[in-house]
């Protein structure tokens, strides 16, 4: 549990990292606020997967920057709330969910929690690698950075 909580600390801490960014560039990137919202968006539909709610029918919309800076509130909220109540053994609970398509699927707790974790992290490179190439400074979201 520590090593998960740890990781999502981490991705709190580097979702606001790129959110301060992008609340403070020059002009809009589209690609780049698409490719965060969509990092949100993904952290919310797990969530509530979790909660074992339907997420099927949650929509994958463009949001703006300030929807973007509410589902960060959010997701920290729901992810707190959610991890504070775990223990290790609860991590190997199978949660059953249908995906966009209707499609049903399972997984442990653990399995997606780290799924949610290292997605976030993937798109996070992607972004830097656009705000690199649109000559806009990287931001560092590290682990290690982060644990210093």
């Amino acid at each position: 549990m520590e090593t998960i909580r740890n990781m999502f600390k981490h991705l709190h801490w580097s979702n606001h990292r790129i959110l301060e960014v992008l609340k403070n560039m020059e002009g809009e990137n589209k690609q780049v606020k698409n490719l965060f919202s969509h990092l949100l968006l993904a952290e919310h539909v797990w969530f509530t997967r979790l909660k074992g709610s339907d997420s099927s029918k949650l929509i994958w919309a463009e949001v703006s920057l300030e929807a973007c800076a509410e589902l960060v509130k959010q997701n920290l909220q729901n992810f707190k709330e959610f991890l504070f109540g775990l223990s290790n053994s609860d991590l190997e609970q199978i949660v059953v969910y249908r995906n966009s398509k209707g499609r049903e699927f399972q997984n442990s707790i653990r399995e997606i929690l780290t799924h949610v974790a290292l997605h976030g992290q993937y798109h996070r490179g992607q972004i830097n690698l656009l705000l690199r190439a649109n000559e806009s400074e990287p931001v560092n979201v590290d682990f290690v950075t982060f644990r210093r």
